[in-house]
């Protein structure tokens, strides 16, 4: 692994989607899972206490939608969206997200 790992987490309500991103980082060289959740408070504590670089989110979550995260972490670390709803591509852009996945997911 770099001495500088990109420190990437994934977010997702869905354990499925959650794990099949990871398990996609795992194997690329330079990331570096930090944190796997279905649960976006605890991701979001993470990016707030400056322990990531890369998140992978998806907006269509019951606490926190990815709208609403991206809303209160501004640019902490930078985002790349998944998601099954390709409407939500125009308004993640407007946050400069790094990506735009539409799901599923491939490698």
């Amino acid at each position: 692994m770099p001495d500088n790992p990109v420190r990437c987490i994934v977010v997702d309500d869905e354990p499925l989607a959650v794990d099949l991103v990871a398990d996609y980082l795992h194997r690329t060289p330079g990331m570096q899972v930090v944190l796997k959740t279905t649960h976006v408070l605890d991701a979001l504590h993470t990016v707030q206490q400056g322990g990531a670089d890369l998140l992978f989110l998806d907006i269509q979550m019951p606490e926190l939608t990815g709208i609403q995260f991206m809303k209160i972490v501004r640019n902490a670390c930078a985002v790349i969206l998944t998601t099954a709803y390709a409407e939500y591509a125009l308004e993640g852009y407007e946050y400069d997200v790094v990506d735009y996945l539409l799901k599923p997911v491939t490698f």
